[in-house]
């Protein structure tokens, strides 16, 4: 059996097919150990460190840092048995990769010995840079020489190839021309030669090309020319040394910035599409005056057990939503066809936005933990999102969300539903505003939760009782805990 392994990329998530390498953690010539972290790759759901499944020394690494990989594509090459010898060429069974690389040096002195019917360089089927054969796109080789077309008025070229040019002197600027070209591109009969946007900007201006003598290649208009006339002057007047004719803005690549759609925002938009246009969503809105949530969470803040622990309004929003369920349990489902799964269980999702783009990673079981589990598991969470290490396992199976834009001050929002859930919660921003309360306005903390729901599972009825529920739980916590547990 060889002693070289070729390490594949797995399958690191459900159904996942590529995966970026991030940063190899090894180089050729170290010995590793089994199950030592020996790449990171990146996959549409998190950054991951991928384990050594053999001890050895590292022959070959097939594909550079930066490089997205198909699943079940070798990414490194692992000698099992480095202390048994020089490994044999016969017997490595390594790809070709393994093999050193031959200098420029070493190609170049290679000859080749000519073939019959051999094609001279530089006509089609002959040999050009770096062995290849001169094929044109679509054909096969021939054996006839390469014609360009002429430029439409461009000078003779000579028939073969004259000395090397020595540099001629230095040629002081004309002066531009002011007779018309006897090219037949200028305003002497012929037709004008101007660009489409020139043309549209000398129709813009009202000046009209047939009476300008361009100053572009071949005699051309171009934007400067038309501008000038524009303005009632011409080349002639002002000197291209001296003008400073005010240039238009360009709205070309130049200015422009392209993303590669990969990773994690390659994941969020297929999703996202996925979602939008195949669960029929509804949004209801409710604001709610969480005044007593707020004083609820100071007081527990106090406690000298709940000290170290790290306590939010979101927290209460789990809580409730929790609850909810518990009370309405076809709002914890999934559409499969031809028939709704409803779960016992609960993957409590929370959205969280990351270097690398938004994740949904979830709680499992959530409603089995206490408030006080809740609220490690929910920073634990959000800890391991934000340094990058969530596992595709903490973002599967998930089977509701929350999403809290009201860190980034929204109000509130009509969040899309990720795949396979029925539901998602949108919490916005705790504001003091004005409300009535026991007859009287006063200020009080408000807050205003959106609640998107797949129509096909949820109606308007048990949608706006699991709101409202929610609601009720956030305006008086201590009753809600009472009347529900």
């Amino acid at each position: 059996m060889s002693r070289i392994k070729e390490f594949n990329l797995p399958d690191l998530g459900e159904g996942l097919t590529e995966g970026e390498i991030l940063a190899w953690l090894v180089k050729v010539g170290d010995v590793i150990e089994l199950n030592q972290p020996i790449v990171e790759v990146e996959t549409a759901k998190a950054a991951v460190e991928i384990p050594a499944k053999w001890a050895g020394q590292v022959q070959a690494i097939f594909h550079p840092e930066g490089t997205t990989v198909e699943v079940g594509t070798p990414i490194i090459a692992i000698d099992t048995d480095p202390g048994a010898g020089p490994i044999e060429p016969s017997t490595t069974g390594a790809r070709a990769a393994d093999l050193p690389t031959p200098s420029a040096a070493s190609l170049a002195a290679v000859e080749v010995a000519p073939t019959e019917g051999a094609v001279e360089p530089g006509l089609i089927g002959g040999p050009a840079p770096g062995g290849r054969t001169a094929v044109l796109v679509g054909y096969g080789p021939r054996t006839t020489a390469a014609k360009r077309r002429p430029r439409r008025d461009a000078a003779p070229v000579p028939a073969q190839a004259a000395a090397p040019v020595t540099p001629a002197a230095p040629v002081a600027p004309a002066t531009p021309v002011t007779t018309a070209p006897s090219n037949g591109h200028g305003r002497a009969g012929g037709p004008v030669l101007a660009k489409p946007p020139v043309r549209k900007l000398a129709k813009d201006l009202g000046v009209d090309l047939s009476t300008l003598t361009g100053s572009g290649p071949l005699g051309s208009i171009t934007r400067e020319d038309v501008q000038r006339a524009a303005s009632g002057t011409t080349a002639a007047a002002e000197p291209l040394a001296v003008a400073a004719p005010t240039t238009a803005a360009s709205f070309g690549a130049d200015r422009e910035q392209r993303i590669p759609v990969k990773g994690v925002r390659k994941l969020t938009a297929e999703n996202m599409s996925r979602s939008a246009f195949t669960a029929p969503h509804v949004t209801e809105f409710l604001t709610v005056d969480v005044t007593r949530s707020m004083k609820a969470l100071d007081r527990l803040r106090n406690r000298r057990e709940w000290r170290d622990v790290r306590v939010s309004p979101l927290l209460l929003v789990a809580k409730a939503v929790l609850l909810a369920v518990k009370r309405h349990p076809m709002v914890n489902s999934t559409w499969a066809g031809d028939e709704i799964v409803v779960k016992d269980y609960v993957n409590l999702g929370i959205a969280a936005a990351t270097e690398r783009g938004l994740i949904v990673p979830n709680i499992k079981d959530a409603g089995r933990l206490s408030l006080r589990e809740l609220a490690d598991a929910m920073t634990d969470l959000v800890q391991t999102a934000k340094a990058g290490k969530t596992s595709p396992a903490d973002m599967s199976g998930g089977t509701l969300t929350i999403t809290n834009v009201g860190v980034f001050g929204v109000d509130t929002g009509t969040p899309i539903l990720p795949p396979g859930e029925s539901a998602i919660l949108a919490f916005g921003a705790v504001r003091e505003m004005p409300w009535v309360h026991k007859g009287k306005v006063r200020p009080r903390q408000v807050t205003t939760l959106g609640l998107s729901f797949d129509h096909r599972i949820i109606d308007g009825e048990l949608g706006s009782k699991f709101l409202r529920d929610i609601g009720d739980f956030l305006a008086d916590p201590e009753a809600a805990l009472l009347a529900w547990t």
